[in-house]
C-alpha cells in the first residue's frame, strides 16, 4: 500500500509506532529498523515524547480528534541535517468505523533547509515558516501565485520553489524581468517575433511563453509591466494564446504563472496604473515574502548558509560576537545587503574567521554621509511621499488583518508593531 504513494511514505500506529516505510522513505531519509518499534517523533524529530508535548504541532494527534486528514509543516532530522517537511497524516480506519493506523506522507519542501546547508533558502522563524507553508500548500496545484514583499527577500528563491513543488517541475522555470521594458521589447520578450517584425528582426526568435510551455513562467516586477501591454497579457491569460510579433498565426501554451513584486498593486489599481482586472487574474494565490527585520532569529543560520554558498574553497566561520553584531543591525536590503557584506567580509579577513571588529568595519564602509544638498532633496522629496507611505502601511496591516481577523496580536507581531499601534494605525475600536 505504501509503495503506491509517489512520496516517502510510512505506516503509524495510533501508539506513534512506526510499523513499515516505503521506499522513497528510505531513499529520502534513510532506513528505519520498524522492528524494533522506534516511534515517529523519536526519529523524526530526535524527541522522547510526542511532538505536541515538545511545543510543536502534531498531525497524528490533531488527526485523532479531527477524525480526518491532517498537514502540518515540520522540520525533520534527515541524513542532510534538518529540512523543512510538509506532513500529511491519514487516519485508516476498518469498515466498522474504528480507527487502525496512520498513513503518513512526508513531502520534503525543496531548496529550503531548517540549517546550515548548501540550499536556497535557509531558516526556522515563524515568518520564514508560514512563507514555506503557503508554497507547499500550491505548489502541487496549478493556480496562479503573487508573490509580494520587499526588494531583496529571496521572490526568485520562491518561485523556484514553487516550480520545484509541482509535477511542471521537469519542464521549465523561464523568467521575464518586466522592470525597465518598453512596450515593444516587452511584447517580443514575452511573445517572441518574425523575421522582419521591426528593424534588427533578421531572423524568427521563439518568445518566452513558449519556452514557458508544460513548466512556469515567472513575471518578475509584474507591477512594472507598461500599462499599454497589460491588455495584451491578460488576453494571454485568460485564453493560452498569443501571436508573435509580426506574426498573424495565433499560438498556444500550457503554462503555470508566478508573478512578483514589491509594489502596492492594490493602490496602483486604485490609481489607475495597473489594470483591476489584471490584478484579480495573476492574484489567485498570495504569498508574502517576510522581509529581514521580520525574521531576525534567522540571521545566524542565513548568515553561515550565505558564507557556506560563497566560500566553497576557504572556509569561513562567524564568532558569537561577529554573528550578534549583525543581528543587531537593521538590515533594510534585507537578505541581498546582508549577503553584500558577507562577501565585504571575505575580501576583507586576513583569516578564514570573521569577527566583531571586521563587521563592524564592513558597516562602515556603507556610512557615508549624504552632501548638503542631499539632505535638502531628501527633506523636500520626504514630505511628499509622506502620504503614499502611509497609504502602503495601512493597505499592509489590512491585508494582515484580513488574514488573521481574530488574532490582532499575531498581525501586531507580525508587522514588527505594538499592538497599541496597530490600534492607533488602523484607527481601530479596543
Amino acid at each position: 500500500m505504501l509503495e503506491g504513494y509517489d512520496c516517502p511514505a510510512i505506516l503509524v500506529s495510533a501508539e506513534y509506532v512506526i510499523l513499515a516505510t516505503n521506499k522513497r522513505y528510505q531513499d529520502t531519509f534513510g532506513e528505519v529498523k520498524v522492528a524494533s518499534a522506534p516511534h515517529c517523533y523519536a526519529v523524526s524529530h530526535g524527541y522522547s515524547v510526542p511532538c505536541d508535548q515538545a511545543g510543536e504541532d502534531c498531525p497524528l494527534s490533531a488527526a485523532k480528534q479531527s477524525g480526518h486528514k491532517e498537514r502540518v509543516l515540520h522540520i525533520h532530522q534527515t541524513p542532510r541535517g534538518k529540512e523543512h517537511v510538509d506532513v500529511e497524516m491519514l487516519p485508516i480506519n476498518d469498515d466498522d468505523g474504528e480507527l487502525l493506523f496512520f498513513v503518513e506522507l512526508l513531502k520534503p519542501v525543496p531548496l529550503a533547509s531548517g540549517t546550515v546547508g548548501d540550499v536556497e533558502m535557509a531558516g526556522s522563524s515563524d515568518a520564514f515558516n508560514r512563507m514555506l507553508g503557503k508554497i507547499s500548500r500550491v505548489g502541487s496545484s496549478d493556480a496562479a501565485v503573487l508573490l509580494l514583499g520587499e526588494s531583496g527577500t529571496g521572490k526568485e528563491l520562491a518561485a523556484r520553489a514553487i516550480h520545484m513543488s509541482s509535477k511542471r517541475k521537469s519542464k521549465a522555470l523561464v523568467t521575464l524581468e518586466c522592470a525597465g521594458l518598453t512596450d515593444s521589447l516587452f511584447e517580443s520578450e514575452l511573445f517572441g517575433h518574425v523575421k522582419g517584425a521591426f528593424t534588427g528582426a533578421n531572423y524568427n526568435t521563439a518568445g518566452l511563453v513558449s519556452l514557458a510551455d508544460g513548466g512556469t513562467l515567472f513575471l518578475d516586477e509584474i507591477g512594472d509591466v507598461p500599462l499599454s501591454m497589460q491588455i495584451k497579457l491578460l488576453r494571454l491569460l485568460e485564453s493560452g494564446t498569443f501571436r508573435a510579433v509580426g506574426s498573424a498565426e495565433v499560438r498556444s501554451s500550457d503554462f503555470r504563472l508566478i508573478c512578483a513584486t514589491h509594489k502596492n498593486l492594490s493602490v496602483m489599481v486604485e490609481e489607475g496604473t495597473f489594470r483591476r482586472d489584471l490584478f484579480y487574474r495573476i492574484n489567485v494565490f498570495p504569498i508574502r515574502t517576510p522581509s529581514l527585520a521580520q525574521r531576525m532569529e534567522d540571521i545566524p543560520i542565513l548568515a553561515s548558509t550565505l558564507l557556506e554558498k560563497m566560500s566553497k574553497e576557504r572556509k569561513f566561520h562567524l564568532t558569537e560576537s561577529a554573528v550578534q553584531k549583525l543581528t543587531e543591525h537593521s538590515f533594510k536590503g534585507n537578505i541581498r545587503e546582508l549577503r553584500n557584506l558577507l562577501k565585504r567580509a571575505t575580501v576583507l579577513a586576513d583569516t578564514n574567521l570573521i569577527d566583531k571588529d571586521l563587521i563592524i568595519e564592513c558597516f562602515a564602509e556603507d556610512s557615508i554621509q549624504p552632501t548638503q544638498a542631499t539632505e535638502e532633496k531628501s527633506i523636500r522629496l520626504s514630505a511628499g511621499k509622506h502620504v503614499d507611505l502611509k497609504a502602503a502601511e495601512t493597505n499592509y496591516l489590512n491585508e494582515l488583518m484580513a488574514e488573521y481577523p481574530q488574532d490582532k496580536k499575531k498581525v501586531a507581531k507580525i508587522a514588527g508593531i505594538s499592538v497599541r499601534s496597530l490600534y492607533r494605525k488602523l484607527e481601530l475600536n479596543p
